[in-house]
């Protein structure tokens, strides 16, 4: 029975991000980015209207395991954008980008969006790839936009895709 459940490969829901994920939702961020948001900042954005954001949870865990996954979005005038996204290194590769990606292209999409656009480290070619396989495409580059860890400056590539 033990090793049935070690061997056992996660299964996800994605699910509506609310004001109670976001200590979790920062604790991710902090993993995943260099320059990290709080939990108060994360609380600030899901405050505004425009602004949603979804949750990654396992449901085949018999404990309480940390946040997987997330995104949070916004949409204004026809327009949305991705704030940010995280997905555990642990489960990386295993759909969970693509499926909270595809819930916040159909949220924005049903808020009346017309495109979305993000802005990615021209250096991260996992999401690059995440990305393009969603039919984004590069419109403009931010030079300079991302400090490193080891306080080197990167481009960010400007995406967008058109949602209608």
């Amino acid at each position: 029975m033990l090793e049935a459940y070690l061997t056992l490969k996660p299964e996800f829901e994605i699910i509506a991000m609310e004001r109670e994920d976001c200590r979790e939702v920062a604790l991710l961020h902090g993993e995943r980015f260099a320059r990290p948001w709080g939990d108060g900042e994360f609380h600030g954005l899901l405050m505004q209207d425009t602004v949603f954001g979804f949750v990654a949870r396992q449901t085949n865990a018999i404990l309480k395991k940390p946040l997987p996954g997330f995104i949070l979005a916004r949409h204004v005038a026809g327009e949305a954008e991705i704030l940010t996204i995280a997905v555990q290194a642990k489960v990386a590769r295993a759909g969970l980008g693509w499926r909270l990606m595809q819930a916040a292209m159909r949220e924005a999409h049903a808020r009346g969006g017309e495109s979305m656009f993000l802005e990615v480290d021209n250096g991260n070619t996992a999401a690059l790839g995440l990305y393009r396989k969603l039919g984004f495409e590069k419109v403009g580059e931010r030079q300079g936009y991302y400090r490193q860890e080891n306080g080197a400056l990167s481009t960010a590539l400007v995406m967008k895709r058109v949602l209608r």
